[in-house]
C-alpha cells in the first residue's frame, strides 16, 4: 500500500510539475530572446549616433565598433553610405540602408547641432541567428548598422533560468514524495501492527489487541479484531469451564460405579472391570488437566525443549540400561524455548522412545539430537530421535495405522505436539537400517 501511494503522489505531482514547466519554460525562453534583442538594440542605436556624427571618420567608426564588441555579445558592422562595410558583417552581409525621414541636424539653420536621425529597429533571421538592423541619417546618405546575434547568443542567459525551474521543481517533487511517506507511513502502521496483531491470534496468543488509533477506517478494523478476539477468549474460557465441570459431574456416577464394582462377587470380573474404571478416571482426570492448563501455563505453552529431552532421557534410561541400550543426547546449551507445554513435549517424547523399546530388539541403541533451526520464519527447534532398527513402515504416523502391531497412536501424539506448536513430524529413513523421527516446534 505504501508503495501504492507513493507512485501515486510522485505521477501526480510529476503531471502538474509538466503542466507548470512547459509553458514556463517557454516563456523563459521568449523573455531571454527578448531581452537579447533589447539589448542588441540598444547597442545599435548608440552606433548609430556615432555613425551620424559628422565629426566622426571611418577609421573612429572602425575603432568604435572594435570597443564596443568587448562590452556586448554579437557582431557589429556598418555599411557606409558609399557602399563600404566596416566591422564584422553577418552572413549575407548588412542589408543596403534606406533613406531616414527628416533632415540632419536640428532644424534651425545650424547643421552642425542635433542628434543625427535614426530609423526604427528591425529585426530579420538570417542563417545561424537573428540581425538587428537600424538606419542612420550621415552627411554623406544613409547608413545601415547592423548586429548580428548567433542563436546561443540570442538565448544566453536561459540555462540558469531552466536550472532554477528544474530545481524548483525537483524540490516540489521532493516535498511531494516526503509527505506521501509521512501519509502512507500514518496509514500502513497501524495496518501493519493489526496484522501482527492477527498472526499472533492464529498462533494463539489470544491476549494480543490491535492498535485503534490512526485513520478512522482502520481504526475501525483494529476495534472490530480485538473484538473478535474477546469473543474467542470468551468462547474459549466457556467451552473449558464447560467441559471441566462436565468432567467433574462425571466423577459422582464414576464412583458409584466403581463402588458396584467392588461388590461384585466375581472377583476376576471385578478386577478386570475395576481396570476399565480406572482408565476411564485418568481419562477424566487428564480433560480436566488439559482444561485447567491455560490458569497454569498463560494462553500461549511454552517450555525449554533441552531441559524437558533431558528429563525424559533421565526417565527412560534405567529401562535402557536394563535392555542393554545405549541412549546418546546431542543437545545445545539451554534454554531453548519452544511453543508447547512441558507436559506436551514430554509425552510426544514419550511416545517417539517407547517406539524405539517397543519396535527394537533388545540392545538396539537410540539417539536423541536436538538443534536451533528456523520453522516457519521463525526460530525454533529440530528434535531427532533416531535407532538402527528395523525402520518405521509408511504412513504408521497416521492415528490408528502401525505396521508393528500397535495402534499408531505414539506417533500420532507426537505429531499433534508438533503441529499445535507450529511444526510438523517427518519419518525418514536410516542407511543402512534403522529410522529417524523429525520434531520441528516453533519457538513461542
Amino acid at each position: 500500500m505504501r508503495r501504492r501511494i507513493l507512485l501515486l503522489s510522485v505521477g501526480m505531482t510529476t503531471l502538474v510539475v509538466l503542466a507548470f514547466a512547459v509553458p514556463l519554460t517557454i516563456l523563459l525562453r521568449n523573455a531571454a530572446e527578448n531581452d537579447s534583442l533589447e539589448a542588441a538594440s540598444y547597442t545599435a542605436k548608440n552606433v548609430a549616433y556615432y555613425v551620424g556624427d559628422r565629426n566622426h571618420t571611418a577609421a573612429d567608426v572602425t575603432a568604435y565598433i572594435e570597443a564596443a564588441k568587448n562590452d556586448v555579445p554579437g557582431r557589429i558592422s556598418v555599411r557606409m553610405a558609399d557602399g563600404t562595410t566596416l566591422g564584422d558583417p553577418p552572413p549575407g552581409g548588412v542589408a543596403a540602408p534606406k533613406p531616414v525621414p527628416g533632415d540632419h541636424g536640428d532644424d534651425d539653420g545650424d547643421d552642425r547641432k542635433g542628434p543625427p536621425k535614426i530609423s526604427d529597429t528591425s529585426t530579420r533571421t538570417v542563417a545561424g541567428g537573428v540581425a538587428t538592423e537600424i538606419d542612420v541619417d550621415t552627411h554623406n546618405g544613409p547608413a545601415s548598422v547592423c548586429l548580428f546575434l548567433t542563436s546561443e547568443e540570442l538565448y544566453d542567459g536561459l540555462l540558469p533560468r531552466i536550472l532554477f525551474l528544474l530545481a524548483g521543481s525537483l524540490l516540489v517533487l521532493l516535498l511531494s514524495i516526503l509527505g506521501a511517506e509521512l501519509v502512507s507511513r500514518r496509514l500502513a502502521r497501524p495496518l501493519e501492527e493489526t496484522a501482527r496483531t492477527a498472526e499472533r491470534l492464529a498462533k494463539g496468543d489470544v491476549d494480543a489487541r490491535a492498535p485503534t488509533s490512526g485513520p478512522a477506517e482502520v481504526a475501525k478494523v483494529g476495534a472490530a479484531l480485538n473484538g473478535l478476539a474477546d469473543r474467542i477468549d470468551e468462547v474459549i474460557a466457556v467451552e473449558r469451564e464447560a467441559v471441566a465441570d462436565l468432567s467433574h459431574r462425571l466423577r459422582t456416577p464414576l464412583t458409584a460405579l466403581r463402588l458396584q464394582v467392588e461388590a461384585l462377587p466375581d472377583r476376576e470380573r471385578a478386577e478386570e472391570l475395576n481396570t476399565q474404571v480406572n482408565s476411564l478416571e485418568r481419562t477424566l482426570t487428564a480433560v480436566i488437566s488439559a482444561a485447567r492448563r491455560p490458569q497454569r501455563e498463560g494462553r500461549v505453552p511454552h517450555c525449554d525443549a533441552v531441559e524437558v529431552t533431558r528429563r525424559r532421557a533421565a526417565f527412560w534410561e534405567p529401562l535402557f540400561e536394563d535392555q542393554g541400550r545405549e541412549l546418546v543426547l546431542d543437545l545445545p546449551t539451554p534454554p531453548a524455548m519452544v511453543r508447547s507445554s512441558a507436559e506436551d513435549l514430554g509425552a510426544a517424547l514419550d511416545a517417539l522412545v517407547e517406539n524405539v523399546v517397543a519396535h527394537t530388539p533388545d540392545g538396539t541403541s537410540a539417539r536423541i539430537i536436538l538443534t536451533r533451526q528456523p520453522v516457519g520464519g521463525s526460530d525454533g527447534v529440530l528434535i531427532v530421535v533416531a535407532d538402527e532398527g528395523p525402520g518405521i513402515p509408511l504412513g504408521a504416523g497416521e492415528r490408528g495405522r502401525s505396521d508393528r502391531g500397535s495402534t499408531g497412536l505414539g506417533l500420532d501424539i507426537a505429531r499433534r505436539c508438533a503441529e499445535a506448536a507450529g511444526g510438523r513430524l517427518t519419518i525418514h529413513p536410516n542407511l543402512p537400517t534403522g529410522s529417524s523421527v523429525h520434531l520441528t516446534l516453533a519457538a513461542p
